[in-house]
């Protein structure tokens, strides 16, 4: 008889015996407000709840969202066609006025540390033909505009513009059209979601989902030995090989859009944590110095950090996306370890001695990321840049880099349109409000030259044309150190025997990702 109901027990499906997924992710996300912070782990918790009208799959590739279908009717007017019989959370219609409302919802968000305008502002105006079709018009031709419209979120407009980001945390203003309903939410710790039974896309396997910040690498681990977790993201390179070994556990991993880079600050020369060796005022930054920029890129060694920090789970970088993606510049490599070049640059620059630094980073953000900047640190330290770390938690670190008081940090960035126009307008174009450029220019670099060259790339529609200007954009800024690329991770998850994982190389955790075998 027990071997009997044993056997039953062994022939129910996963799905009829898990019905709550428990994810823990490494990177802690913000907010709700899925307009406040163009973050990852914000971008992949709020897309549970609210939806985009272009979606993307796991190789980034575009596919309907709220929007069916689109095309271009002339050079500056892109036509979108919406779904029909969506339904928002609280049971009113999905239509056109939801998608103006957002739109002019975007740039009146306050205290945003990296504004959603970069997908916003090409868009001049929104003409609504009826409830189902928009028309997007832009100033000049934009052959990026369904890919831009995979990157931002489309809320209710039964909400005031005003509405405050504490209101969607607070789970008032929380309400979608996603696969999930937003049950509880605390910042930077957990949100609880349950399954939305009316989506469109058809019900989910998973009743409830507790998506769960475990910032430490080995606490992750360990939640996910113990059974605390049914699924682990950001697994940490030098614990992949002995996860493989545990018939408990299966491993995902895809190759990442994101680059991990340093900024460092072009602008000022009272710059925040540089000084001279005995910590007196410079009168001219170090950093604003293109040989100095270059000697610190090239004291580096990519390799040996891919090695020996990423476990071989990455590969170096010299621009913005990795060989293979679109805009991708073949003449553009990674910098050379070359700490002798290094020196004798430094000294061309009148830094023989050298200087001090202090090199920022978040600590439970990007793979093994406090381990990178230790690296780093060490390396500058032997060409004479003495190197102060601060690793910091990156609720606290993102929200400084936004005021600006780093000199010299650690970031990643990947794309939101599978091209490298993302960075490109967010990291490294002359800060502009008003166009949504320099969204996140954290370096503060500016160049004339570079921002023309992106604006001719922006407005060509004819894709080789726009790759080769992208490359003559990417050969300016890299010439330029605008920032300096380190390597593309390798995205990779865990998870419990008997669950199946999309690896995803936008990095982005999601439960709708996750099913039973």
């Amino acid at each position: 008889m027990r071997k009997t109901l044993l056997a039953a027990l062994l022939a129910v499906s996963p799905a009829a015996m898990a019905q709550t997924l428990s994810i823990g992710v490494g990177g802690a996300f913000t907010s709700m407000d899925p307009h406040y912070h163009t973050l990852t782990p914000n971008n992949a918790l709020t897309k549970h709840v609210f939806e985009r009208l272009v979606a993307t799959d796991e190789d980034f590739r575009l596919k309907p969202g709220l929007a069916t279908s689109w095309e271009a009717i002339s050079d500056t007017v892109w036509e979108f066609r919406l779904r029909p019989g969506v339904t928002w959370h609280d049971g009113t219609a999905f239509t056109a006025e939801d998608v103006v409302f957002s739109f002019e919802r975007v740039p009146q968000v306050r205290n945003s540390p990296g504004s959603f305008t970069i997908y916003t502002r090409p868009v001049q105006r929104i003409e609504v033909m009826d409830a189902h079709t928009i028309r997007l018009h832009t100033v000049t031709p934009n052959p990026l505009i369904p890919n831009l419209m995979s990157g931002i979120t489309i809320i209710n407009r039964s909400l005031s513009l005003q509405v405050e980001t504490a209101e969607f945390n607070s789970g008032r203003a929380a309400i979608g059209t996603g696969p999930y309903r937003l049950v509880s939410y605390s910042p930077g710790s957990e949100a609880v979601m349950a399954r939305n039974p009316a989506w469109w896309g058809g019900a989910q396997p998973w009743a409830r989902v507790n998506y769960r910040v475990i910032a430490n690498d080995a606490s992750r681990i360990a939640a996910l030995r113990a059974g605390d977790v049914d699924v682990i993201d950001a697994v940490s390179t030098r614990d992949v090989d002995a996860l493989k070994t545990n018939p408990a556990i299966t491993i995902a991993s895809r190759p990442a859009l994101r680059n991990i880079y340093l900024y460092l600050d072009h602008r000022r020369d009272d710059t925040p944590g540089v000084t001279g060796l005995n910590g007196e005022r410079l009168p001219r930054s170090p950093l604003r110095d293109q040989r100095v920029r270059e000697a610190l890129s090239l004291s580096i060694n990519r390799d040996a950090i891919v090695r020996q920090v990423m476990g071989g789970y990455a590969t170096p970088s010299g621009q913005f996306l990795a060989a293979g993606m679109m805009g991708h510049d073949p003449e553009t490599r990674p910098d050379p370890f070359d700490p002798a070049r290094a020196q004798r640059l430094l000294a061309e620059a009148g830094f023989a001695a050298g200087f001090r630094v202090v090199l920022a980073g978040p600590n439970d953000r990007y793979v093994n990321d406090d381990r990178i900047i230790q690296a780093v640190a060490q390396m500058w330290s032997r060409i004479g840049v003495r190197t102060e770390i601060q690793a910091l938690p990156s609720n606290v670190y993102f929200t400084r880099s936004a005021r600006e008081e780093f000199s010299v940090g650690l970031s990643g960035w990947g794309t939101g349109t599978g091209e490298p126009d993302s960075p490109m307008v967010a990291l490294i174009a002359t800060p502009d409000r008003a166009r949504g450029r320099g969204t996140s220019n954290r370096s503060m670099y500016s160049n004339p030259a570079f921002d023309a060259v992106l604006d001719r790339a922006l407005s060509t529609l004819d894709p080789a044309a726009r790759e080769a200007t992208y490359r003559e954009a990417t050969r300016i800024a890299m010439r330029d150190y605008a920032i300096i690329p380190l390597h593309h991770q390798v995205n990779i998850w865990a998870a419990r025997r008997g669950l199946r994982v999309v690896a995803r190389n936008d990095e982005e955790t999601y439960a709708m990702s996750v099913s039973p075998e």
